[in-house]
Formats: structure tokens, C-alpha cells, sequence
């Protein structure tokens, strides 16, 4: 008696789209065939959506290779179609040889000649093999040809402005149909509002006592509110798992299953010129025939302007807060405190818990040793102390002053685009006299035609300076100094141009501040003017209030 084969049918596509190609139809041609072979498919099926096989072998699908790891299991493999087991003669080659090894019967429902069965039970057949040898061999031609096609397609839409070749878009934008044909995109709102959150916190809100936050804070918030990565959202989008392969140790592949916002992730991210709405590949901007960027949305995120704003915000940051305890986080003068020595910055000494000094003092110490200078008068201080004064003389000179919002409006400055281009410009030049066929030399210049065309247009805008609005807020900095943390209040004080100098002490113990070796002014011309006409009417109050005028 005959024991019928145990069958698994395979399900693979590569574009969920993808109507000709469809599971149902897949699925249905192989019932057909394992109805006329006497093969009993059971419950067993394996199905692989949106899985490439240019780019995965059988193996390492995900629940075709879990049937592959499980042979004792079923006796037969049924496709569509040669295409959708393998698309190279490499992968034909180890899935025919684990047929042989494990005596299992191959077979595609359709194809050129009709239905095709590769029996590998019988060790002794070539036939089986030759076969597999020219039917792999069609499919990577084919693989290759479709790669070619696909290639030159999506070149020559990238030159189109506002289409959209069909990848994954970039973060803030999702696809939409564009008048006429094709796709194009548009702003994609979940995304807009996080790249919004990241630029306010990125500014900060003095006036309201909000510090502007580091990117690796910024980084840190968002996962702990569980805001998907830029790398998760589309995964999302799409109604698949987050998470996936990433890089590890030297030869290490690591599994995760979400990917979590990083400082440098946030940074490239901000400073993309797909916030522009610009078409952006690896090697740099995608430029039409006269130098111009060419537009992948007409729904840009960000203006030319308010691009650069973020670019001088990011420029101007020198480190990152990566560690919630850095001596920075907590030092309330840091810019602030100087020695009057040497005229250089003091900075916060916290004494660690494993020194062998007995002092638990926190001190702002003059750090000339460190800049590689030497401080005749080295200042030292206690953190209390200073603290204590600059606040008090702070609030003295400037608490009763109101704070007025101010708005920036953006203005418009083409050097940042002009040093861009003119880079590019630079690099392609380095190729001149590289080539040997007329029509490369005509490509080379046709683009160096086009940045140099693009470089004097750009030359012929005008720079348009930032215009600064100012409004009343009813506030004023003492109740933005009671609202504010250390970091909001040492902000307040940078902004005022505040500076306390610090002289040596006197030669004894002291146990108070001696003020006279203490400074502390305003330096910004506003607040300075503002300071010496608040402090001018106190003493003038304090004064006629004791009876000495």
C-alpha cells in the first residue's frame, strides 16, 4: 500500500500590492497541483509576504526556512512558480541539495511548459538536477533583468519633481497618489508632530523658565514616552513587527525587537535636507539640469530659513548631555563663575566618593592647570557661597524686570547653500580629465554646467537679516527664577551676560562669604541698562524709606 505524501505548500511575495501575484492565487494553484498528485497539504503552508527572494534564500525566510529546519515532517514542497522559491542559481543549488539529502519531492504548479515536478527521492536520477540547473539559471537572468529595469526606472524618476520611486519614505512624510500618475508624498502628521516636539525642545522656553533640552535628553524622553524610532514608525505604518537585524560586535548580528531613539539618529535627522522637501540619495542632493534641488513633496516640513535656525542651534553645541549626573547639570555659574586672576572660567569640583580626602565640600575652582595656563591668584570658592550671591544679586539687579517674549522671525541667508553646492561643485571637479568616451565627458560636464549655474543664481539673493518681535508677558524674572530648575535658571543668568569674578581669599578660616572678593555685573547692554536703572530706584526706595534723603 502507498502512503500518501505529506505536502507543504509556499506562499511567497515580495510586494504586498501585488495583485497578478497574489496568496489566494498562489495558494489555489497549489491545491490544484497536490489534488492531482495525490499530495495532502493538510494545514501545512508557509506563508512569506513582503520577503524578496533576490535578497533571502529559502532558508532564511521565516516560516518557509522553519519547515526547511523540520524535514521529518512533510515529503513534498509545492510552489506557484520557479520565481517565487529562488531567483539565483546559488539557491537553487542548496535547495536541490537539501531535497537530495532529506529525499524530498519538488514541485511548481505552473510554468512555461505546465506543471513541473523535481523528484529528489531518488538519489540516482540526474535528471532532477540538470533541470533545476537551467530553470535556475532562467530565474536569475530574469532576477537581473528585472533589477536592471528597476534601477533605471528609479533613476530616471528621481529626476522627476514630486515623484516618488516607492522605498520607504523619509521620517515626516508619507506616500499619496499625485495628480496625473505615480506617487508623490506628503506630511505624514505622527511624524510631523514629534519632529515639532524635537525643535521646541531643542530651542527651550527661557521666558517660561524652559531650558533648551541636549539631544541625548531629547533622545531619552521620547522612549520613555514610547514614541516609536524614525527607523519603527514606517514598520508601523505598514502593520508589520518593529525591531529587526542591526550590528553588533565584529561578526555579531543582533535581533531587536524595537529600535529606540538616539541622540546621533535625532541629529542626522534634523540636519537633512529632506526637511526641505529635497530628494536626497547616499551620495549627496538629487539636482535637476540647472543645479536646483528637485523636490520630492510640494509639502516641505521646514523653510529654507527655519532649516538653517536648527542647523546654528546644533553647530553652536559643542557636547551632548549623555550622563544625568554630568557636573554641567547641576553646576548653577557654569559660564558664569570666572576667576579674576587669570580671567578664565571656574568650574564645579564635586569630590569623589572614593577620594581619600575627608572634605565633602563642593567648590568652583579656577581651572587654568587644565587650558594649559598658569594662575599666579588661583581662586577657589565655596559652591554654596557663590551660589547664594550671584542668585541674591541677580534677583537684586533684574527680578523686579519685566520679561518681555521675544519671536525671531526668520530671515533668509544663501551662503549655507551656496558653501553646499559649491562643495559638490569642488568634488566633481576632482574627476575632470578622468574619462576617455565623449559621452562621458558630456554627462561630466553638463553636471558641473548645472551646479555653476545653480551657484550663480544663488549668488544673486540677498541675505535677509532675522527680525526679532517683542511682546509683554505681565512676568517678570523673579517668577521665572521661582518656576525655573538649575539648568532654566543658569540659562536666565547667560542670557543676561551675567558674570561673578572671584578673587583669592584672605589667609585664615573663614566662615562666611567675604563679598569683597566677589564681582557680579551684567554684561548684555539691555540688561545692564535695565540693571543699573532697577538697582538706581531700589537704593533711591531704600534710602528715602530710612529717612536719609
Amino acid at each position: 500500500m502507498t502512503t500518501q505524501l505529506r505536502g507543504v505548500s509556499a506562499l511567497r511575495l515580495s510586494v504586498l500590492t501585488d495583485e497578478t501575484t497574489s496568496p489566494e492565487r498562489q495558494r489555489a494553484a497549489n491545491q490544484s497541483a497536490a489534488h492531482a498528485l495525490g499530495i495532502d497539504l493538510g494545514d501545512r503552508e508557509a506563508v512569506d509576504l513582503g520577503v524578496s527572494a533576490s535578497k533571502t534564500t529559502p532558508f532564511e525566510r521565516p516560516e518557509l526556512g522553519a519547515w526547511l529546519r523540520r524535514p521529518d515532517e512533510f515529503d513534498a514542497l509545492i510552489f506557484w512558480r520557479f520565481d517565487r522559491a529562488v531567483r539565483s542559481m546559488d539557491d537553487m543549488s542548496e535547495l536541490a541539495k537539501w531535497a537530495r539529502d532529506h529525499r524530498k519531492l519538488i514541485v511548481f504548479a505552473e510554468g512555461p511548459g505546465g506543471r513541473l515536478e523535481l523528484d529528489f527521492r531518488n538519489p540516482l536520477n540526474p535528471m532532477a538536477q540538470l533541470m533545476v540547473t537551467l530553470f535556475a539559471f532562467a530565474a536569475q537572468m530574469e532576477a537581473q533583468s528585472i533589477r536592471e529595469r528597476v534601477t533605471s526606472a528609479q533613476a530616471a524618476m528621481r529626476l522627476m519633481p514630486l515623484r516618488w520611486r516607492g522605498s520607504r519614505p523619509p521620517y515626516g512624510y508619507m506616500p499619496a497618489p499625485l495628480e496625473g500618475g505615480g506617487v508623490t508624498l506628503v506630511q505624514d502628521p505622527d511624524a510631523v508632530a514629534v519632529l515639532e516636539r524635537i525643535i521646541k525642545e531643542l530651542k527651550g522656553d527661557p521666558f517660561n523658565g524652559v531650558a533648551p533640552k541636549s539631544l541625548a535628553a531629547i533622545a531619552r524622553d521620547l522612549n520613555a514616552d514610547g514614541i516609536p524610532s524614525s527607523r519603527d514608525h514606517w514598520s508601523l505604518k505598514q502593520g508589520r513587527k518593529t525591531g529587526g537585524k542591526t550590528g553588533g560586535n565584529a561578526g555579531e548580528t543582533v535581533v531587536r525587537e524595537q529600535f529606540n531613539w538616539k541622540h546621533s539618529a535625532i541629529r542626522e535627522l534634523m540636519l537633512s535636507e529632506r526637511l526641505l522637501g529635497w530628494k536626497v540619495t547616499e551620495k549627496g542632493v538629487v539636482r535637476d539640469s540647472e543645479g536646483r534641488p528637485v523636490m520630492a513633496t510640494a509639502e516641505p516640513i521646514l523653510t529654507r530659513e527655519e532649516f538653517d535656525a536648527i542647523g546654528a542651534i546644533l553647530t553652536a553645541r559643542s557636547v551632548d548631555n549623555k550622563k544625568p549626573d554630568r557636573v554641567d547639570t547641576v553646576a548653577l555659574l557654569l559660564r558664569v563663575i570666572h576667576c579674576a586672576g587669570c580671567g578664565g572660567r571656574m568650574y564645579l569640583h564635586q569630590p569623589s566618593p572614593n577620594s581619600k580626602s575627608t572634605s565633602k565640600t563642593h567648590t568652583y575652582k579656577c581651572n587654568a592647570h587644565a587650558r594649559g595656563q598658569n594662575c599666579d591668584v588661583r581662586a577657589i570658592i565655596k559652591r554654596e557661597w557663590a551660589e547664594e550671591y550671584a542668585e541674591r544679586e541677580f534677583l537684586r539687579m533684574l527680578g523686579a524686570l519685566e520679561v518681555t517674549q521675544t519671536r525671531t522671525i526668520p530671515g533668509y541667508d544663501p551662503q549655507p547653500e551656496i558653501d553646499a553646492t559649491l562643495a559638490e561643485l569642488e568634488d566633481h571637479m576632482t574627476q575632470q580629465g578622468r574619462h576617455k568616451s565623449a559621452s562621458a565627458k558630456a554627462a561630466w560636464q553638463k553636471r558641473a554646467d548645472a551646479l555653476d549655474a545653480r551657484l550663480a543664481e544663488l549668488e544673486t539673493r540677498e541675505k535677509i537679516e532675522p527680525r526679532i518681535e517683542e511682546t509683554r508677558t505681565g512676568k517678570n524674572y523673579a517668577d521665572l527664577w521661582a518656576k525655573a530648575d538649575t539648568a532654566g535658571r543658569r540659562q536666565l543668568m547667560q542670557e543676561a551676560g551675567a558674570r561673578l569674578d572671584v578673587r583669592p581669599s584672605k589667609r585664615g578660616r573663614q566662615f562666611k562669604l567675604d563679598e569683597g572678593r566677589v564681582d557680579f555685573s551684567v554684561r548684555n547692554p539691555f540688561f545692564a541698562d535695565a540693571a543699573a536703572e532697577l538697582t538706581a530706584m531700589a537704593d533711591f526706595l531704600d534710602a528715602e524709606a530710612n529717612g536719609w534723603l
